[in-house]
């Protein structure tokens, strides 16, 4: 149970509060209606919902009535943005390993699937980016639509992650370093993977 003033659930509603945990936890955004009462064997949205409004009062979540993807845990092990890895900013290096932290932000961050990666590097100094920065990320659907030079984290199978401006030209991506130190990465764009664009830089001073 979470430390401070919440109260304490009953079976059914610490059963959708530990569902819940769970899967925010592994997806990063919270579950439709129709997911809870997939999960909790329900045929009717009403009992989720009277669930819902309970968990809110009792301080356990928050929730707009009507608006599922709004909910987010209070007081929880999964609350606050994954630290998901490490992302490259130099060579290129494996990432996207198990959670090993999460960076705890205030809930204004309402971006849909927002993550975080840790800067390792020195190749995005020139955009204000430095060695052991946080990098808050949107994850892409649809890198075609990204705008060049957005700054991005794009996967290279076999080689691993970096965090570069993007730039696409017909079939070929390139990923752009923003400090003259580095080469541009020039792939087909089939093998390469645009997993987020630039939201925030989070720096500890």
């Amino acid at each position: 149970m979470p430390a401070g003033t919440p109260e304490p659930l009953t079976p059914a509603q610490q059963e959708l509060y530990d569902w819940l945990s769970d899967y925010i936890g592994v997806n990063h955004h919270s579950p439709s209606i129709r997911q809870m009462m997939q999960a909790m064997g329900l045929r009717s949205p009403a009992p989720v919902q009277s669930r819902l409004r309970h968990l809110q009062q009792k301080g356990w979540i928050t929730w707009q009535e009507g608006q599922a993807r709004t909910l987010q845990l209070l007081g929880g092990l999964a609350s606050g943005i994954p630290v998901l890895g490490a992302v490259a900013a130099g060579g290129l290096v494996e990432a996207f390993d198990d959670v090993q932290e999460r960076l705890d932000l205030v809930p204004v961050l309402e971006t849909q699937g927002l993550f975080a990666l840790t800067v390792n590097g020195d190749s995005m100094v020139d955009a204000h980016i430095a060695d052991g920065d946080v990098v808050l990320m949107e994850p892409v659907v649809e890198a075609s639509r990204l705008r060049e030079g957005t700054i991005v984290s794009a996967l290279v199978p076999g080689s691993g992650t970096t965090l570069k401006h993007f730039h696409r030209s017909r079939g070929t991506v390139r990923l752009e370093a923003a400090n003259p130190a580095y080469e541009p990465i020039e792939l087909p764009a089939d093998q390469v993977q645009v997993q987020g664009k630039l939201v925030a830089v989070w720096r500890q001073v």
